[in-house]
């Protein structure tokens, strides 16, 4: 089940294709680097985890072993499995990396200047064949293509945190992406389990963080007007619309409310919503005060003491079996 996606060995890569992709080099080797390296060797690929830093690499060898354990130990994999699994990831700091992928994932420090260097040194050295993505939670595709030899087999392939758990990935193309370039990603995503979502143009934060921003604008205005608290505010989307936005998307829920009655409430509702263009001031004042969230222990919520640790691990219990219940039978790869 495991290794469903990589294409058989011998297979010939002619031209940009799913089919073209066996060998897959990851940049970065943090969370998301080491939780993405998993990810593809659990699928049946051949990984190669880079980073400058050698002690990164150590700790992300060192993860990758946990978490593969926790799933032999709750039997989502077998020992064999595991062990499998462990066998087709290789660590290096060596630029030899580049020079023999299929696939160049990149996942550095999320700074433009920094991802512009490292472009410009590795990308000369992937193959003409191979495909390079980058996983930027909003900077510039178009950007960061100027650094790239051959912009045209360069796209945005967007995570999200915990990369183990939230399905989807937004692939963005930037103005020369080609199709083929950006079908095999597509495709790739869907060969590893993930819930691929195309932007066809690159804008600042893409889809999902500008749908993201807004809904944020929104609800810190409501909460500075005293119209409702923060722990209002959560519940209307955990208990309402974020429980149904798990199932139906926005469009579709108009279509299933009626096009002419949310067009009707549209006409009404939308010249009064928040249409500021400064960070919202709730959110600055939190950032200001050094209270910025789970990882200081305070942010709009308090998580002093252990209440970080046991929100994390209620947050992704309740992932889980969100994913379990909407996609179907238990899906071994992904916790």
């Amino acid at each position: 089940m495991g290794n469903a996606g990589a294409p058989a060995e011998g297979e010939k890569n002619d031209g940009f294709g799913l089919e073209g992709i066996r060998k897959i080099t990851v940049a970065g080797a943090g969370t998301m680097g080491h939780s993405m390296a998993q990810r593809f060797a659990q699928y049946g690929y051949e990984v190669t985890l880079w980073n400058h830093r050698q002690p990164t690499l150590d700790r992300a060898r060192e993860a990758i072993a946990r978490d593969t354990q926790n799933l032999v130990d709750q039997g989502d994999l077998s020992a064999a499995e595991r062990d499998a699994l462990l066998a087709r990831i290789a660590y290096t700091t060596e630029d030899s990396a580049f020079e023999g992928c299929d696939l160049l994932v990149e996942n550095i420090v999320e700074n433009l200047d920094a991802k512009l260097a490292f472009y410009r040194e590795a990308s000369p050295l992937v193959p003409a064949g191979a495909i390079i993505a980058t996983n930027t939670s909003g900077l510039s595709i178009n950007k960061l293509a100027t650094a790239v030899t051959g912009p045209e087999r360069f796209l945005g392939m967007h995570w999200f945190n915990p990369p183990a758990l939230i399905p989807l990935i937004e692939i963005i193309r930037n103005d020369a992406t080609r199709d083929d370039v950006a079908q095999a990603v597509f495709d790739l995503s869907l060969a590893i389990g993930k819930k691929p979502a195309l932007v066809q143009r690159d804008v600042p934060g893409f889809a999902a963080n500008r749908i993201q921003l807004a809904v944020l604008r929104e609800a810190c205005d409501l909460v500075s007007r005293g119209v409702i608290s923060v722990d209002g505010i959560d519940a209307v989307m955990k208990y309402g619309l974020g429980f149904r936005w798990a199932v139906l998307g926005p469009l579709e829920t108009a279509d299933f409310g009626g096009l002419d009655t949310f067009d009707h409430i549209a006409e009404y509702l939308v010249p009064d919503l928040c249409d500021s263009h400064d960070v919202p001031a709730l959110l600055h004042r939190h950032y200001e005060a050094g209270e910025l969230g789970v990882k200081t222990g305070r942010g709009f919520h308090d998580y002093s003491g252990d209440k970080a640790a046991l929100a994390t691990s209620e947050r992704d219990r309740k992932l889980l079996a969100v994913y379990h219940a909407l996609y179907g039978e238990k899906d071994r790869t992904s916790e």
